[in-house]
């Protein structure tokens, strides 16, 4: 890239960055510098960037070259139909939970009445945003909780992008169930989680996860299997009867996952796959 860009247009230093980075990331890097995005940044290929602009480039080019994730850097992603703030306070948010959305919107598209649904361990709010801005907006409860009050701080700031269905929202600070309160016990239509599942010392973990996102949402103890205990172990108490427990595993917990759901006493247990194939959604339901 030239020594001084100020001026230079923005179609030139996306051509530029491209060649660092490649092309999607370069426009998304460059759409941030600019303030515009989509066919507003488009229309300003061949309008100079100013200094401030290309200032900002710059430092966020200087820290993915340090490493940062690409998602931090950019300090939003999308996901689904939400396009999220993240930061180093929470995951940065993936496909195949994208698909753990899907299933359990899937799971609600025949209940009748108002649902209520937790997201335990929110994060950024991806999954509980996501509940409710997809089910009935006027028949529908959705509780994100975290013991993570940084976490929640982000989860509150995504959810201001909510439009109408943000009034169906509620935060709780807490660990797992004990952030609900108690009288909603036997009255969830839905629990959802993403929770730690990577153990302690996983040797596959990538260095850019490792370094870079929150360990208290990744690592889930010496099998990974703590945080999934007390979600599958809760879940019965907490749903109504016929409810779903829908949960985001690793990919080697399927058999592990399945015996804690039938010790818990839920049916219809059943695994499914991601779209790579691999074991990642784990369903089970409270009997009627």
């Amino acid at each position: 890239m030239v020594e001084d860009r100020a001026g230079v247009t923005w179609r030139v230093l996306w051509q530029q960055l491209a060649d660092e980075v490649g092309r999607p990331p370069a426009r998304w890097l460059c759409e941030t510098a600019s303030g515009c995005d989509g066919a507003e940044f488009l229309a300003e290929l061949d309008r100079p960037a100013t200094a401030r602009m290309v200032a900002h480039l710059d430092s966020m080019v200087v820290r993915l070259r340090a490493g940062e994730p690409l998602q931090y850097v950019l300090g939003r992603w999308g996901f689904r139909r939400l396009d999220l703030m993240v930061d180093r306070r929470v995951l940065i948010p993936r496909p195949e939970t994208e698909e753990v959305v899907e299933t359990a919107v899937r799971l609600m598209a025949d209940r009748a009445g108002v649902l209520r649904a937790a997201d335990l361990g929110c994060g950024s709010g991806a999954i509980g945003l996501s509940l409710a801005a997809e089910l009935p907006v006027d028949r529908t409860e959705v509780w994100l909780t975290d013991a993570s009050t940084d976490a929640l701080d982000v989860a509150r700031a995504n959810a201001a992008g909510l439009g109408r269905a943000a009034v169906n929202v509620r935060f709780a600070a807490g660990s797992w169930y004990d952030a609900l309160p108690a009288d909603l016990a036997g009255g969830f239509d839905l629990l959802v989680s993403n929770p730690p599942y990577v153990a302690d010392e996983a040797a596959d973990l990538e260095a850019i996860v490792r370094d870079h996102e929150p360990a208290l949402a990744l690592f889930g103890g010496p099998d990974g299997l703590d945080a999934l205990r007390v979600v599958v172990a809760g879940a019965p108490h907490w749903l109504r009867p016929g409810g779903w427990l829908v949960c985001e595993i690793g990919s080697s917990q399927a058999a592990a996952v399945r015996a804690l759901a039938g010790d818990a006493g839920l049916g219809e247990v059943e695994i499914r796959a991601d779209a790579a194939g691999l074991d990642r959604i784990a369903v089970a339901r409270r009997p009627t």
